[in-house]
């Protein structure tokens, strides 16, 4: 049978362990602080921004820049300038199918550069990107191009490839104007 206490509680012979203040302090203070601290730096950082989407305020010399072009810095490309596009030449190339029956692949691809001035910089190493791409395209086989996670292989490694090529150059895209295999 439960005894009663002093206090009018019910105890079934065992006695109740209350919170200690250490134990209150440990196990729920610190851990509110901890967090509430954690949120605050992320907060203040910035991190919080970014992940969020929102944009930082604009520094006064990007602010200038952004209003004329007083403020640029020469050698600096303007974000809102047009694309500078450049169109490779044409290429056939025969893929390997490993049986008797060719497959062939027709591509058209255009290139976007940075700057208006890499346009003759691409134009003085062009049979070496030509070189580089057939030397690839001949060894894809057809399931290597399908699908869209193939697509996206090719232009990975034709943008990995036309980089290398092309080094001091900045190529920011390889662009598919026209695919045909048969």
């Amino acid at each position: 049978m439960a005894a009663e206490t002093d206090a009018g509680e019910l105890t079934d012979g065992l006695p109740r362990k209350k919170f200690s203040g250490k134990k209150l302090v440990l196990f729920v203070v610190l851990p509110l602080v901890l967090l509430i601290g954690a949120g605050a730096g992320v907060y203040f950082s910035g991190l919080l921004d970014s992940f969020l989407g929102k944009e930082k305020p604009a520094e006064e010399g990007e602010h200038a820049a952004a209003e004329g072009e007083h403020g640029a810095e020469p050698g600096k490309a303007d974000p809102h300038a047009a694309p500078i596009f450049y169109d490779l030449p044409d290429m056939l190339v025969n893929l390997n199918t490993g049986n008797k029956r060719p497959a062939f692949l027709k591509i058209k691809i255009s290139i976007q550069l940075s700057k208006p001035e890499d346009v003759g910089a691409v134009e003085h190493v062009l049979p070496r990107i030509i070189d580089n791409f057939q030397v690839y395209l001949r060894e894809l086989r057809l399931e290597d191009l399908r699908g869209s996670a193939g697509m996206y292989r090719l232009r990975q490694e034709l943008l990995l490839r036309i980089t290398a090529a092309a080094f001091p150059v900045k190529v920011k895209d390889v662009l598919f104007k026209e695919m045909l295999v048969q």
